[in-house]
Parts: C-alpha cells; structure tokens; sequence
C-alpha cells in the first residue's frame, strides 16, 4: 500500500511542480500587485484602491456589465446552434461521426487572430457580405457591418461553438438510445420524448459547454478589439489596454482578478448544479431499486 503512493506521489510530483511554477506564483504575482499603490511597473505598497477604482467606477461597471451580457448571449447562441449538431454526431455511426468531426474541429486548428482578420475581409464594406447583399439588391450602398456588437457576437460564436458541440456530443452519447425506443414503445411523440428524456439527461453536456463558451467569451480581448473597435469594450480589451497601452498594471491586475472571481464562480455554479442533479438522479435510483 505504502510503495503504491509512493508512486502514485512519484507520478504527479513532475505536474503538479509544472503547475505550481508556471501557473500558481505567477498568479500570487499577479495578486499582489493588484493591491499595489499608484499606477506603472514600478508601483508598490499596499491598498484597495484599484478594486475600489473599478468596482465604484460607473463606467467600469458598464463596461462589466457588457461583458457579461455579450458572454451569455454567446453562450445561449452556443446551445441553440450546438444543440441539435452534437445531438446528430453523437447519434451517427462511427465512421461518418470522424468525418464530420474534422469539420467541426477544423477552424479550431486555425489562429485566432487568421480568424479575425478573415471576418474583417468577410464583413467590411468592400468585402463578401456586401458584395452578396447588393448583387441580390438587397441593399444599394455598403452597410456597416463591423464595430458593433452584433458582429462581436458573431464572431465570437463562431469561434466558440466546437467547444459547446463536442461537450454536448460528448453527454447525449452517454444517453442509451433504447430510452429512446422505450418512450417511443409508450406512444411518446418525438418532442415529448426529447423534452422528457433527451433535455434532462444531456443537461450535463450543455453546461459544460455553456461554461466554457461563456468563460472563453467574457476573457476574449482580440475580437473585441479588432471586430467591436472603440464601440464595443470588454474587460479582456481594457486589460490589454491597462498593460501595453497605459502601463498601469496594478489596476490590470485588479481587473484581471475580478474576472478570474467571475469566471470561477460561474464554474462553481454550474458543478454545484450538476453535484445536485448526481445527486438526485442517484437518489431516484436506490428509491426504484428499493420499490
């Protein structure tokens, strides 16, 4: 028993060092600054007074606000898209469920920032979109289809959305398909069944998407950037602002840390829903097997 922790302790020693040196002091850095007094890399002591700088500034609060708002709705397009294409690969054979991964895992392998620029090309006012719409006379003139938050909305789904459909894959193919058949057998429509059956057991999968497209969105500086401009800001973009720009970065360490608490809740939250709902689906089952 003892030699087998040893080497069970002899096995994580290697990455929990890697992460302890390259992620855990770097964070404490980063914490301890963020109470730093003043402003620029030379800043020191110690206060609140870039927490309170944020969280008592209206602007700052906006600006959060936005962000989370622009981070669900990402999210919530994620699960209307991703919904019914994980559900249909996790239901394909094998061999046509690959094939169709690598489209769905494709733009996934590209830069961000190729990305970015490609739908810069795509909705600017001499680019596709434009074209396609004044071929059509649908319109006369080129519209104005980038800095806006409709279009960082966009982007930012497209960006996200393998990551909802391969955790919604991943959680309808737990699902037997002879529940399927079964409430099929007991006269059950298809919506029925998927509203009785399917939904709750794949309820997992969704938010485990819906937590990563919302944490990957809210943390997103490029796009906002690039695609929203000056019209949309995230909190991402004002902390690349904070250290490259203005050079404050005790303040962007405050800010970063505000959203590394909002990130880390929302993931709290959504595995005490999912503790809750083991829970009772393990409940429900000692209860029909005691009956």
């Amino acid at each position: 028993m003892a030699g087998s922790r040893t080497k069970l302790a002899l096995l994580l020693a290697p990455p929990l060092l890697l992460l302890v040196t390259f992620m855990l002091l770097p964070l404490l850095g980063l914490f301890r600054s963020s109470f730093f007094v003043g402003s620029g890399p030379i800043a020191s002591g110690f206060s609140f007074e870039q927490y309170a700088k944020f969280l008592l500034d209206e602007y700052y609060l906006g600006v959060l606000a936005e962000t989370i708002g622009i981070g669900l709705s990402s999210a919530v397009l994620s699960v209307l898209i991703g919904y019914p294409v994980g559900y249909s690969l996790a239901r394909l054979p094998a061999e046509k469920r690959r094939r169709r991964l690598i489209l769905v895992i494709l733009p996934m392998t590209l830069s961000l920032v190729v990305v970015v620029f490609g739908w810069l090309v795509a909705l600017g006012r001499n680019g596709l979109l434009n074209s396609i719409l004044m071929g059509l006379g649908v319109i006369d003139s080129p519209g104005r289809f980038l800095f806006n938050r409709a279009a960082v909305l966009l982007v930012l789904v497209q960006q996200y959305l393998p990551f909802m459909i391969l955790s919604v894959m991943s959680g309808v193919a737990q699902i037997d398909p002879v529940l399927e058949q079964a409430a099929a057998n007991l006269r059950a429509d298809r919506f029925t069944t998927f509203r009785r059956v399917i939904l709750p057991l794949s309820i997992p999968g969704i938010l485990s998407g819906f937590t990563l497209v919302f944490i990957l969105s809210v943390s997103a500086f490029i796009t906002p950037k690039l695609i929203g401009g000056s019209r949309v800001q995230m909190i991402g973009s004002l902390i690349y602002e904070q250290v490259l720009t203005v050079l404050n970065w005790p303040f962007s360490a405050a800010m970063s840390f505000v959203l590394l608490t909002l990130t880390l809740g929302l993931t709290a939250l959504a595995n005490t829903l999912l503790a809750v709902r083991f829970t009772a689906d393990q409940g429900k089952k000692h209860a029909s097997r005691r009956a």
